[in-house]
């Protein structure tokens, strides 16, 4: 290692709805204004050491290959045979079961702080492999529904070997609220089990492709058309109290769509204004409110930063 060699970086990753309604664990968009963070260092000693978690009541592993940042550490060290290691302590600020990509959000954090600690930095998309591992630690799956926006930002189609940015306009803005609940990503994975519809299918795969045309073409009418979710909302609303409430206030509140985001609780709604989001927020927070639930609220451009080094 040169004398000049940085030794630490630290990265900001931000918070993500996944799914996106149509677009199951392929489909997702960053959101700013809250994130995890992650510092890093480069050690002489091989192999990954997670030396604290801050920021959470909630007791996360420190063995590295059962933490989603550990296991894409892990996954880099291994891919590129580094003859070096790294410690991480974590910051979390994303809450646990929140439906915000909070697992994915500590994975790319660590790992965009590791590549600006290697000699020869990878590009982004490069990364994303050893993203797909640390997020399978907490998902039990490799997809990157979460991780494709945090990297790049944006709205990203992440495919398994692939991420492909989706252009949306400028003005269109997303609000996310998250009620004062968990709804562990397991358990929502779980609702999903059983028999389906062809014709559930062929709508969904429709509407998936309004919404990506309607981006592409800057037509909120299409996406309007198709931001709707045939296949997993109806099986996973019954475990998100408040939601079919806070799901119609969106909607009565001018929503191009809305929709749990990832596994859940929280929802989100997407709007052709930042205006119309914020107008919006008051009656989504008061329906879970109506329900018992205090809640937090984000409004965010769709095509919001991904993770950033501090």
């Amino acid at each position: 290692m040169s004398p000049d060699q940085v030794r630490e970086a630290r990265a900001f990753s931000p918070a993500s709805v996944g799914n996106v309604a149509v677009g199951f664990d392929i489909l997702g968009h960053a959101i700013a204004g809250v994130g995890d963070t992650v510092t890093v260092r480069r050690t002489d000693a091989p192999g990954v050491r997670i030396l604290a978690i801050r920021g959470t009541t909630v007791d996360l592993p420190l063995e590295a290959a059962d933490n989603t940042a550990g296991a894409a550490l892990l996954a880099m060290i291994d891919a590129l045979a580094l003859p070096f290691g790294f410690e991480l302590e974590i910051d979390k600020g994303i809450a646990l079961g929140s439906g915000m990509g909070g697992s994915a959000a500590s994975c790319v954090a660590a790992l965009v702080a590791a590549n600006a600690l290697l000699d020869a930095p990878l590009s982004r998309e490069a990364l994303y492999p050893f993203a797909l591992t640390g997020e399978a630690v907490a998902s039990g799956g490799r997809h990157g529904d979460n991780l494709g926006p945090m990297l790049l930002g944006g709205l990203v189609l992440s495919t398994a070997d692939r991420l492909v940015s989706i252009p949306v306009p400028a003005g269109w803005h997303s609000l996310l609220v998250h009620p004062d609940a968990v709804l562990e990503t397991r358990r929502a994975r779980a609702a999903l089990l059983g028999s389906y519809a062809l014709s559930e299918f062929v709508t969904q795969s429709a509407n998936l492709a309004l919404v990506l045309s309607g981006c592409f073409r800057s037509d909120a009418e299409l996406v309007r058309a198709g931001l709707r979710d045939v296949l997993v909302e109806p099986r996973r609303a019954g475990l998100i109290e408040g939601f079919s409430a806070a799901r119609e206030a969106a909607l009565g509140a001018g929503a191009l769509g809305a929709s749990i985001s990832g596994a859940g609780p929280s929802v989100f709604a997407w709007f052709d204004s930042q205006a119309a989001a914020q107008a919006a927020q008051r009656a989504v927070q008061d329906a879970f409110a109506e329900a018992g639930f205090d809640s937090q609220g984000w409004v965010s451009p769709l095509n919001a930063p991904g993770a950033q080094l501090l």
